[in-house]
């Protein structure tokens, strides 16, 4: 089911690393155990973003774990990504399904009621919604409430991953919400040690999805 590859989903973000570097840090997410992989590459050139996607893909790949392109349909369908994910402005969501086909993943980002609806009716399987908290990697983002991301829960009727400015300390906020999961960028591309952090990370959206308080720990 798709719900339960959204747990803890990465979102890459490879500003000042190297290829090596960004690569170690993909590989070191997916040993410590990330459910579903976003590659995020919004400066690159299309042939590097094709060649990073070949790479990044052998190591999902070997791990069993979803990789899903950011905006780019034709990178998505040129390394046979597992799916793509898509914003606002890029192709309609009807367009991006009929072109990636029915087995392939599409997630959109949704900031509305009325678009997450309009986003399942077009053929999204899931929807990302926030930014939930301040993020450096969109620095213009407009926050999204708790109270519009539960309602896009409980109205939209497909998986809602959370998304933006989500760190270990904040996770345990979503309990009761009845999303997915959660998307972290900085917390992991940033870690010190990357596999420590995922399984910390992991152990948090455990208690969430539980409903675990803060204070019960």
């Amino acid at each position: 089911m798709i719900e339960d590859v959204l747990s803890l989903y990465l979102v890459t973000n490879s500003t000042n690393l190297s290829e090596q570097q960004f690569l170690e840090i993909v590989l070191e997410a997916c040993e410590g155990g990330i459910t579903m992989l976003q590659l995020r590459e919004k400066e690159a050139t299309t042939s590097d973003f094709y060649e990073r996607a070949l790479k990044v893909k052998k190591i999902t790949d070997s791990y069993n774990i979803p990789l899903i392109i950011n905006d780019r349909v034709d990178i998505c369908l040129a390394v046979n990504a597992d799916g793509v994910h898509i914003g606002d402005d890029e192709l309609p969501v009807w367009k991006t399904r009929e072109l990636i086909g029915p087995d392939k993943i599409l997630g959109v980002s949704a900031k509305s009621v009325t678009r997450g609806i309009e986003a399942k009716f077009e053929g999204a399987d899931y929807l990302g919604v926030g930014a939930i908290y301040p993020t450096t990697t969109k620095v213009q983002t407009k926050l999204t409430s708790m109270e519009t991301l539960k309602q896009i829960v409980s109205e939209v009727k497909i998986p809602v991953v959370a998304i933006g400015g989500i760190k270990e300390n904040n996770i345990l906020s979503f309990e009761n919400t009845g999303i997915a999961g959660v998307s972290i960028v900085s917390d992991i591309m940033q870690a010190i040690d990357v596999p420590e952090k995922v399984v910390s990370l992991s152990e948090k959206v455990k208690l969430m999805k539980r409903g675990v308080s803060i204070h019960d720990n």
